[in-house]
C-alpha cells in the first residue's frame, strides 16, 4: 500500500484517431482477445479503487488527528481555566474581606482653608450643584435620622432592624459594598421594611489617600453590589471615617467635591453616640441625645465588632426621644426631599447578581478548599511518617543476612525488550544485559520501528540475543509477542532505554524461591540526573521506590511493577490475561490483574536499573500524562476488586485507596499549599504563613533524606529540593489535572515515544553514585 500522490494512469486516446507515438518507442503490441482487453480493464479499476481507497483512509487519518489535536487543546484549557478559577476566587474571596487592595491608612486632622467657613458650621448634609458650588442642609427641630454605618452585619443588622420594627421608626443604612456583596439578603429586608441605604465606600477605605480612579471604582463597585442586591441605586454618601461637617480640611474637601460632582449627597453626623468605643449603654444613650432640642443626624453602627451595646442603647434611645417629643426619619425624609434611593437598570442587575453569585460560589468554595488544604496537610504529613515507619520496618526485614543467603534462583531467564525507534539507547541496553551475571536470553522486539533500531541489533552479534519484528502495534502487543516466543518460564521485561548492573537480573529473581509470587519491581533509577528537570526526577524516583514501594510490599498490594524493570512468572501473567492494551499504563493493569489472579507482587530494591527519564518540560508532560490518565483506566477496570474476597479484594480495599489518595487526590490538591502560603505572605500573616510552609518542606527533607539514606544516595542532589516543590509539583499537577479532565471526556492515546539521547549507559549509571 502506497500513500501520498499516485501516478497518473494513461488518458484514453479518441475513438477513431490513431495514439501518436515516437521514434524510440517500441512498436505496438500485437492485438489480443476479448479477456485480455477486460483484463486490462480489471487491473486498471483496481488501481483506481485501491487509490480511492488510500486517499479515503487519508483523509480520515488527518481528520481523526484533527479531532484529536482539538480534543487535547479543550483539556488544556480547562484544567488551565480551573487553576485560574481558583486563583481567581482566591482573590475575590479577600478583595470581599478586604485583604485583597486593602488601605489601612486613617488621615489625620488638616488645615481647612480651602473649605467654606459657611459649610463648616452648617448642617450634617452637603449637596452640590452642577456649577460645583456646595449647599448645606440642617436637620429640622426635635427631628431625629437614624444612621447605621460599616454594615450589613448577619449578626447584628437584624436585631437592629428588629429594634426599629419595634418601635416603627425608619433608619439610614450606610452598607459597604463588601458586606452587601456577601450579605445581599439584609439589604432586601432593609428595603422591605421601608428604610434608606446609603453608600459607605466598597471597602471602608479612607478616601483622601486614594486617587480620582480608586475612588470612581469604590462608588461603581458599591451601586453595583445594591444594583444585584436590591435591583437599586443611591445617590446618598457618606465617607469612611467622616465626623461632623465641622472636621472637613484640605484633604477631604477636594474627595467630597469629586463626589458631589457625580451627583451624591454626602451626609455627616451631628451626634456621634461612639458606639464604636463599646462604652456602657448609658453613655451610648447621652452621646447621641441632642442638646436643646435641635435636630440630628445620630451615629451608630450595624457591624465592625460586638454591637450587643449598641442594640440594647437603641432601643433605650429610642423610647426615650419620644417621650421628649422628636420624630423620627431618613436622611432625605429629614430634608422633605425624594428617597435617595432609586431603580437600577436592567443591566446594572444582571451584573450585580453575577458578581454576588460569584461571590456566593467563592464564600461556599473557599472554607471548603481551606478544609481540604488541612485535610491534604495532614495527608502529605501523614503518609510521609507512615511511609518513613514501614519502609524503616521493611529495611531491616531484608537486611538480614539470612534473606538475602535462603534465596537463590538459579533458572535461566529470558529478557524481552520492546523496542520503537531506540537507535539512540538500544545498544547501551544490549551491552548491559550481555554483560549479566545470570543466565539469560535476550528477545528484541522491534514494534515496527523507522530508525533501523533492528539492523543496529543484528550488526551488534551478541550472543543469546533474537529479534523478533512485527508491525507497529504498541507496546503490549511487543511484550506479548516476545513472551510467546521466549524459552524460559522466568521473564524480565524492560524498556529499550534503560540499562541493568551485572548483577540486575540475579537480585530480581530472588523472590521467585517463594512460589506464591508471581511477579516482582526492581528499584529503577534516574541515569541522566546532571539536568534540573533529571535531578527533580531523581528525587522523585527515589522517594517513590524507597518509600513508596516499601510500604506497599509490606501491606502486599503493590500498584505498579516499573517497565523499566519487572521481573514475571509467565504461568502467572497467563492467569492475568497476559499483557492488555486496554489501558495506557500496561504495567499498573498487568499489577492489578496478577493480585485478582491471587500472586503476590513484591519489591526487591537491591535488583537496579538505569533509565533515560524525560529531558524537557514537553517530553515530561507527556509521559506522566499517559501514566496518570492509564492509571486511573487501570483502577477504573479493575473497579470491581472492591467488593472481591481473597488476595483481589484485599487490593481493592487496601491498596486502590491508597493509590486513589496519594497518587491521584493529594498530588491533585497538594497545590493548595503554595497557592494558600502565596496568599498569607500577601494579605494575611507572613511570619505564620512562611512559617508553616517551612515546617512542611522539613518534613518533606527529613523524608527525603531518609529516602536517600535508604538507597545509599548522595545528599547533595536534594538542593533542588524547595524548587521541587514549587515549581516541579505545579506541573504535576497541571498534568494531573489534565489527565482527569481526560478521563471525564473519554479518549484514547497512543502508545508515545519519547525522544531519547542515549547519554545513560552502563559506565555512567555505575558513576552516578560514586
Amino acid at each position: 500500500m502506497t500513500f501520498g500522490r499516485q501516478p497518473k494512469l494513461p488518458r484514453p486516446r479518441r475513438r477513431g484517431l490513431p495514439a501518436p507515438r515516437s521514434a524510440t518507442a517500441p512498436p505496438p503490441a500485437p492485438r489480443t482477445s476479448g479477456a485480455g482487453r477486460r483484463g486490462r480493464f480489471r487491473g486498471r479499476a483496481a488501481r483506481t479503487r485501491t487509490r480511492d481507497r488510500t486517499r479515503a483512509r487519508t483523509r480520515t487519518r488527518t481528520r481523526a488527528r484533527a479531532r484529536t489535536g482539538l480534543r487535547t487543546r479543550i483539556r488544556t484549557v480547562l484544567a488551565l481555566a480551573t487553576l485560574l478559577a481558583v486563583v481567581c476566587g482566591l482573590l475575590l474571596d479577600g478583595y470581599l474581606h478586604a485583604e485583597v487592595g486593602n488601605d489601612a491608612r486613617v488621615h489625620r486632622s488638616h488645615p481647612s482653608h480651602s473649605v467654606p467657613d459657611r459649610l463648616r458650621h452648617g448642617g450634617p448634609v452637603l449637596t452640590f450643584d452642577r456649577h460645583g458650588r456646595a449647599t448645606e442642609h440642617t436637620i429640622p427641630t426635635r427631628t431625629l435620622a437614624l444612621t447605621f454605618d460599616d454594615g450589613p452585619d448577619p449578626r447584628w443588622t437584624p436585631e437592629i432592624l428588629a429594634v426599629l420594627r419595634r418601635h416603627r421608626v425608619p433608619g439610614t443604612f450606610f452598607v459597604v459594598g463588601q458586606m452587601v456583596v456577601r450579605h445581599p439578603e439584609l439589604v432586601r429586608r432593609m428595603r422591605r421594611a421601608g428604610h434608606e441605604i446609603g453608600v459607605h465606600t466598597f471597602s471602608h477605605i479612607d478616601l483622601t489617600y486614594q486617587d480620582t480612579g480608586r475612588i470612581d471604582r469604590e462608588l461603581a463597585q458599591s451601586q453595583l453590589a445594591l444594583a444585584g442586591a436590591a435591583a437599586i441605586t443611591s445617590s446618598l454618601f457618606r465617607a469612611p471615617y467622616a465626623s461632623e461637617v465641622s472636621a472637613l480640611d484640605d484633604r477631604t474637601w477636594p474627595v467630597q467635591r469629586h463626589i458631589g460632582a457625580k451627583g451624591y449627597m454626602s451626609a455627616f453626623v451631628d451626634a456621634d453616640s461612639e458606639d464604636w468605643r463599646r462604652p456602657p449603654v448609658r453613655d451610648i444613650v447621652r452621646n447621641a441625645t441632642p442638646h436643646a432640642g435641635k435636630g440630628a443626624s445620630v451615629l451608630f453602627h450595624d457591624a465592625g465588632g460586638n454591637r450587643s451595646r449598641t442594640v440594647r442603647a437603641l432601643d433605650r434611645y429610642i423610647g426615650r426621644m419620644k417621650e421628649k417629643g422628636y420624630s423620627f426619619t431618613t436622611v432625605t425624609g429629614a430634608l422633605g426631599a425624594p428617597s435617595a434611593n432609586h431603580p437600577a437598570g436592567t443591566a446594572h442587575v444582571w451584573q450585580g447578581r453575577a458578581l454576588i453569585q460569584a461571590a456566593s460560589l467563592t464564600q461556599a468554595a473557599v472554607p471548603c478548599l481551606a478544609g481540604l488544604l488541612g485535610l491534604v496537610g495532614a495527608a502529605v504529613v501523614g503518609r510521609l511518617l507512615m511511609m518513613a515507619g514501614l519502609a524503616s520496618w521493611h529495611h531491616h526485614t531484608r537486611a538480614r543476612r539470612r534473606y538475602r543467603l535462603v534465596q537463590q534462583v538459579d533458572d535461566p531467564v529470558s529478557v524481552i525488550v520492546p523496542a520503537y525507534n531506540e537507535k539512540e539507547c538500544i545498544a547501551n541496553t544490549l551491552t548491559s544485559l550481555a554483560a549479566s551475571t545470570h543466565p539469560i536470553e535476550i528477545v528484541v522486539v522491534d514494534d515496527g520501528s523507522t530508525d533501523g533500531t533492528a539492523e543496529i541489533v543484528e550488526a551488534m552479534a551478541l550472543p543469546n540475543v533474537r529479534v523478533l519484528r512485527q508491525p507497529n502495534a504498541g507496546k503490549p502487543a511487543a511484550l506479548n509477542h516476545g513472551m510467546a516466543h521466549a524459552r524460559h518460564d522466568l521473564i524480565v521485561m524492560m524498556d529499550g532505554d534503560t540499562v541493568f548492573e551485572p548483577a540486575t537480573v540475579r537480585e530480581l529473581v530472588r523472590p521467585f524461591a517463594d512460589p506464591r509470587v508471581g511477579a516482582v519491581a526492581g528499584n529503577a533509577k534516574v541515569g541522566n540526573r546532571d539536568k534540573l528537570i533529571g535531578a527533580w526526577q531523581h528525587i522523585e524516583y527515589v522517594m517513590g521506590f524507597n518509600l513508596d514501594r516499601r510500604m506497599y510490599d509490606l501491606l502486599r498490594c503493590m500498584p505498579t511493577i516499573p517497565g523499566a524493570i519487572g521481573a514475571f512468572r509467565r504461568r502467572a501473567v497467563l492467569d492475568a490475561g497476559g499483557m492488555s492494551a486496554d489501558t495506557l499504563a500496561e504495567d499498573t493493569d498487568i499489577t492489578i490483574a496478577l493480585h485478582r489472579a491471587g500472586w503476590r507482587v513484591v519489591y526487591q530494591e537491591y535488583a537496579r536499573a538505569w533509565t533515560e527519564a524525560p529531558g524537557t518540560l514537553g517530553q515530561l508532560w507527556k509521559q506522566r500524562y499517559r501514566w496518570s490518565y492509564g492509571t486511573m483506566q487501570a483502577l477504573w477496570k479493575h473497579r470491581r476488586s472492591i467488593v472481591d474476597r481473597g488476595p483481589s479484594g484485599r487490593f481493592g480495599r487496601v491498596g486502590m485507596p491508597l493509590v486513589v489518595l496519594f497518587q491521584i487526590v493529594t498530588p491533585l490538591c497538594a497545590p493548595l499549599i503554595d497557592l494558600f502560603t502565596l496568599y498569607g505572605l500577601v494579605f494575611l500573616d507572613p511570619e505564620r504563613s512562611a512559617l508553616a510552609w517551612g515546617a512542611l518542606m522539613l518534613v518533606q527533607l527529613l523524608g527525603a533524606a531518609y529516602a536517600f539514606r535508604l538507597d545509599r544516595e548522595r545528599y547533595r542532589a536534594l538542593l533542588v529540593l524547595p524548587l521541587q516543590q514549587i515549581a516541579y509539583r505545579q506541573l504535576m499537577y497541571l498534568v494531573l489535572l489534565h489527565s482527569c479532565v481526560t478521563a471525564a471526556t473519554g479518549a484514547l492515546l497512543p502508545w508515545q515515544k519519547l525522544k531519547r539521547t542515549g547519554e545513560v549507559d552502563s559506565l555512567r549509571a555505575r558513576e552516578a553514585v560514586r
